[in-house]
C-alpha cells in the first residue's frame, strides 16, 4: 500500500452545490491541491476557492456592521418605539 499523502485525491462533485460566481448548480468539484489544501472549483466558469480563503471570507462577513444592527444590537431611530399590539395580552386570551 502506498503513502496516502503522496497520492492525489480524485475530484468529486458536490451534489446540490451552487457556484458563487456563475450560479450554476451541480458544477462544483472538491479536491486537494499540491499542498494538501481543500479546493472547490466550478467546472462551468473556472471559479476556484481554497478552504482558507473561504474561512477568511466568512470571518470578514461576521465583522460586517450595518446601520440596522451595529455591533449586533437593535437600534431605534429617533422617536421610534417598538410596536404594541392591543388585544393580545395574556388576560385577553383567557376570555376565549
Amino acid at each position: 500500500m502506498g503513502n496516502y499523502q503522496s497520492e492525489k485525491r480524485p475530484r468529486r462533485f458536490i451534489a446540490g452545490a451552487v457556484c458563487p460566481k456563475c450560479s450554476e448548480m451541480d458544477k462544483t468539484v472538491m479536491y486537494s491541491d499540491e499542498s494538501g489544501e481543500e479546493v472547490r472549483e466550478c467546472v462551468a466558469c473556472g471559479y476556484k476557492q481554497t478552504y482558507s480563503e473561504q474561512l477568511q471570507e466568512d470571518a470578514a462577513a461576521e465583522q460586517l456592521v450595518t446601520r440596522v444592527t451595529p455591533e449586533g444590537k437593535v437600534v431605534y431611530d429617533e422617536g421610534e418605539q417598538p410596536l404594541k399590539i392591543i388585544g393580545m395580552s395574556p388576560e385577553d386570551s383567557d376570555n376565549t
